[in-house]
């Protein structure tokens, strides 16, 4: 797993899932739950064939197949933060994601459905 992605600590998950569904939570929630998703599925799909962008939070390389080490990876999934969140919580499916533009995956292996969701 990347050294800046780790498990969050399932307490810290629980509570800032919480406030996301009540609609008070903040910046630092976002970014607990998009960078514990993120080491989730880093977990679960080893690899460096996909690059997953969060922006501002996180990204992460996962998914096994050819590595890339400069420049554009040759698969790129990038979307906001509510919509990782949601697609790691089964709010919302792959396929909706995709298909409401809220997802942009480009290149072999960017279809992250096999994967989702993650808890």
């Amino acid at each position: 797993m990347p050294a800046h992605l780790r498990l969050a600590d399932p307490g810290a998950v629980a509570d800032a899932r919480a406030r996301l569904a009540a609609g008070e939570h903040g910046r630092a929630d976002l970014k607990l739950l998009v960078k514990h998703y993120l080491a989730v599925l880093a977990d679960r799909a080893p690899g460096a064939s996909v690059e997953v962008r969060v922006p501002p939070y996180a990204a992460a390389q996962v998914i096994p197949g050819v590595r890339h080490t400069r420049g554009t990876p040759p698969a790129v999934v990038e979307l906001d933060a509510d919509t990782w969140i949601a697609l790691a919580t089964a709010t919302t499916t792959w396929p909706e994601a995709l298909a409401t533009g809220r997802v942009r995956a480009s290149g072999e292996r960017a279809d992250l459905a096999p994967y989702l969701p993650l808890g």
